[in-house]
């Protein structure tokens, strides 16, 4: 899928850190741009007080294919749409695009459950933050 698949799109400058002694971006990071990509948007757009709210959300399952090499320096354009939106869990498709190409470098998905802060048991997406999803749904 092309950048015009994704809805929602964050800019993230890669660091000298990023990169691994083969001279790409090592894996790990993609990670990285995948929780930052999508906990902005959930801060930003749907108001998620990560510091006193009483709902927070946890990766329950991740993945990543990887399609071409990422490197330093350069800046990473992260795309994102709700792939799936249950009762209290919701599966985010991600993509990371280099500045000179339309195709990915990267795909994956990402599974967040809300629960409660204080005890971890599973709570409905807060309405806040499911319409803000829900904006972002294909």
């Amino acid at each position: 899928m092309d950048r015009g698949a994704y809805p929602h799109h964050l800019a993230i400058t890669l660091r000298w850190k990023d990169n691994d002694v083969y001279g790409h971006v090592n894996n790990v990071e993609y990670y990285s741009f995948f929780d930052t990509v999508i906990n902005d948007f959930l801060i930003r757009s749907g108001g998620l007080d990560i510091h006193r709210g009483d709902v927070i959300g946890l990766c329950v399952d991740s993945q990543c294919t990887f399609k071409q090499p990422l490197e330093f320096p350069g800046v990473v354009d992260a795309g994102l749409r709700c792939g799936q939106l249950g009762n209290s869990s919701v599966r985010y498709e991600v993509a990371l695009f280099r500045e000179d190409s339309e195709q990915p470098a990267a795909v994956g998905r990402f599974v967040h459950v809300f629960v409660g802060r204080a005890d971890r048991r599973p709570v409905p997406v807060p309405e806040r933050i499911r319409a803000a999803l829900e904006g972002i749904a294909p």
